[in-house]
């Protein structure tokens, strides 16, 4: 951060050490990262605003939904909803207000008097719980003190909670708001405190009114609630604010590196605030230095202002017109497509913004502008923003959708997206649930579909197209045989030959490959994630390679129904003089198919295994096999194929030599031309393949060389480690070509 800043840092933390070299020997508690010596260790009682401070403790104590746990020795551990919540009690516990048990209508908390050096139980009862959700971006209690006054306690994020303060509330709101911008500048996860007392006679009103709505049968019971809520958590008094830190998990920035090099684009869709998902758009390298930031936001004064009035239908459209201004700005910050920039562009829009964004009449000019942008965050997004844009991007653009997510909070957007990839993890089950993938952390998603995905499309693509080549083979020749025979129906092949081609002589092959098959290694994979690119540009499975391998069918049938047709023809392969009948005639040519279709299987298998051999050459063997017990059972039931391999081809050495030649003959054209493609025309893959031959495909400077020219100049990396690193080599060699010239 002091980097990003242009602020030095100092020599003993730069290089790992600490100024002061006491030796901390207090445990580490989980979740608890925190040191002041004047809150510590009961110090906080002789801070002049001690009544505050023991008031924001308490709060922390007791306005949560976790469930305490006591084992058997004594100590308590929590069940929370959410990382952060536990973060809350395990901070108040450490400062000296445990959350101890709870019950459906009690909370007890046990308190140290620091002044008394006693631990006191405080038994709290717990009147309501307003819930936290998307939309109200807050919770509170009403709990009612030993000493008999009720108090409400509300913990919510500033865009909503600084609005509900009391004019004699606000004595800490400009330290406050300081502080919070402060935390977010450090990427921290802030929230406001407060509360409120209420009298007996206030609090009986409104639990009419929210037991009234929660009564309600009809359509409008949640919106009912929602106004009782809104009712009681005005005039409130501040506490402070909390800051959470949310680590970003190991290999995040590299993995977003990859992933941008394969040429995806990552928005991120969070919660956060501006400040703190801008500073985590630096951390994970999705933001840079040079960038151009174009930021759609409502936090200006002439709005605040407004809101102030409570015209909501004025806020409302002055609002939206803002909203329009600043997209149509932005456009026109972007250049042309048909102007070659080096300038990259990103897109930050906050919540209250993108209310108005997705709005009909606006949302394709948001994402009109979202997609001429190198990176784009969209920050205090509620879990149904999330959805609508995952939704936007995937209807307009109609390209594959990938979320990911670990909180419940990312369910909409992971069911709304083509594939949703659930991280599992401190925030809960939810996200997996409701994922089609779930991985255990984010980095794992360069492997899954760097190499994975790769891999898959690629086994998948020439496993269809050798579907189509070997059955297309097949008929052909059947196609050939009924035109020879003046489409008499007369059967080129044993009934039996017809119903085993696909079952045995011809599947486990291509199911083998469909399994194993790797063009290159998972290494590989990572270390040239253009590779992914492949699949985005469809170069493997395009129709112009579907008709190549039904070209290709066409051509070996035509191949081996002649070659067999001209062998046998006047042939004579036994000493009698006998030649070869129709039936010998259909065995010939459906033993050199089994061979063909195998064998060009072999040849376009990139990574054999004991599991491939055995299935390529064991299929053949089968049929052979096949031929010698079904050949040997009564004609009744082997029909035209009775003796026909023991009594007349296999003793005849013409039917191995014409095999043979047939084979060699069918194979010769597609391996031409595999070696004339791989050589003069190769794809991205065949480079590498060839780099790794000679051994050199794991040197980072052939990779960088490969990978720049395989990226056209429309490709060029915008975002990641790797960009800012080329950005900073370009701004390098840019000052010293204008320190020649002068």
């Amino acid at each position: 951060m002091a980097m990003r800043k242009g602020a030095r840092l100092d020599d003993d933390i730069e290089n790992g050490g600490h100024k002061d070299n006491k030796i901390d020997d207090s445990p580490h508690v989980k979740g608890f990262n925190f040191k002041d010596p004047r809150i510590m260790d009961g110090n906080w009682i002789h801070e002049p605003n001690r009544d505050m401070i023991r008031d924001f403790f308490r709060l922390l104590a007791i306005c949560h939904t976790c469930i305490a746990e006591t084992d058997e020795n004594g100590k308590v551990s929590y069940e929370a909803e959410s990382p952060d919540e536990a973060a809350f009690v395990i901070a108040a516990r450490e400062l000296g207000f445990e959350f101890y048990k709870r019950s459906p209508s009690t909370i007890i908390v046990r308190e140290w008097d620091p002044s008394q050096n006693v631990v006191e139980k405080r038994k709290y009862e717990l009147l309501n719980i307003l819930e936290f959700s998307s939309s109200r971006k807050r919770m509170s209690v009403i709990v009612k003190e030993p000493e008999g006054r009720i108090l409400l306690l509300s913990k919510g994020a500033d865009s909503v909670m600084f609005r509900r303060l009391a004019p004699n509330g606000r004595k800490i709101e400009e330290a406050t708001r300081r502080h919070i911008n402060e935390y977010s500048d450090s990427g921290l996860r802030t929230l406001v405190l407060a509360y409120r007392v209420l009298d007996d006679k206030e609090y009986k009103e409104f639990n009419e009114k929210l037991n009234a709505a929660k009564t309600s049968v009809s359509a409008d019971r949640d919106e009912k609630i929602e106004q009782a809520a809104d009712s009681i958590e005005t005039d409130l008094i501040l506490l402070g604010a909390t800051a959470v830190e949310d680590k970003l998990q190991k290999g995040v920035p590299e993995c977003i590196d990859k992933l941008a090099q394969a040429g995806i684009k990552i928005w991120v869709l969070t919660g956060d605030k501006m400040e703190t998902a801008i500073n985590i758009g630096f951390a994970c390298s999705l933001l840079r230095q040079g960038m151009t930031q174009i930021i759609i936001t409502l936090e200006q004064s002439d709005i605040i202002a407004m809101e102030k009035t409570g015209d909501k239908f004025a806020i409302a459209k002055a609002s939206k017109q803002r909203v329009m201004d600043q997209i149509e700005v932005g456009i026109k910050q972007i250049p042309p497509s048909t102007k070659v920039s080096t300038e990259s562009f990103a897109l930050i829009i906050d919540g209250k913004s993108l209310t108005y964004a997705l709005e009909d009449d606006v949302k394709l000019k948001f994402l009109d502008l979202a997609i001429k942008c190198a990176s784009v965050i969209c920050c205090r997004s509620s879990p149904k923003q999330k959805a609508l844009v995952t939704r936007l991007v995937k209807q307009v653009t109609h390209k594959v959708t990938l979320a990911i997510g670990d909180g419940a909070n990312d369910v909409g957007m992971l069911q709304e997206a083509d594939i949703g990839v659930g991280i599992s993890g401190a925030e809960g089950m939810q996200a997996v649930m409701a994922s089609d993938v779930a991985v255990a952390q984010f980095r794992f998603l360069e492997r899954l579909l760097l190499v994975h995905g790769h891999w898959c499309y690629r086994r998948i693509s020439v496993m269809i197209c050798y579907f189509f080549y070997k059955n297309v083979t097949f008929g052909v020749t059947i196609f050939l045989y009924e035109a020879f025979a003046s489409f008499s129906g007369k059967p080129a092949y044993n009934d039996w030959f017809l119903s085993l081609y696909n079952v045995f002589f011809t599947s486990l092959p291509v199911i083998a490959l469909g399994v194993f098959d790797q063009d290159v290694s998972a290494r590989l994979c990572i270390q040239y994630p253009q590779l992914y690119q492949e699949g985005v540009q469809n170069v493997l499975f395009s129709w112009r390679r579907i008709i190549g391998w039904m070209l290709n069918g066409v051509m070996n049938a035509v191949l081996i129904f002649f070659f067999c047709i001209t062998a046998f023809e006047d042939q004579a392969f036994r000493q009698d003089g006998q030649v070869a009948g129709l039936d010998a005639l259909g065995v010939v040519m459906y033993t050199c198919i089994v061979w063909v279709v195998n064998c060009q299987m072999a040849l376009s298998v990139n990574y054999f295994t004991i599991i491939q051999h055995i299935f390529i050459w064991g299929s053949i063997t089968f049929w052979y096999l096949f031929l010698l017990v079904y050949g040997a059972i009564n004609p009744r039931f082997s029909t035209t194929a009775y003796m026909v391999f023991i009594e007349q081809l296999a003793p005849a050495l013409s039917f191995w030599l014409v095999t043979l030649f047939v084979v060699m003959a069918t194979l010769v054209p597609y391996f031409s031309y595999a070696a004339i493609q791989i050589r003069f025309f190769p794809m991205f893959h065949n480079k590498i393949q060839w780099k790794r031959y000679l051994g050199k495909a794991e040197d980072p400077e052939v990779a960088r060389q490969l990978s720049s020219r395989h990226r056209t100049s429309s490709q060029q990396r915008m975002v990641g480690i790797s960009a800012r690193r080329d950005g900073k080599a370009m701004q390098i060699t840019m000052e010293t070509e204008l320190e020649v010239r002068e």
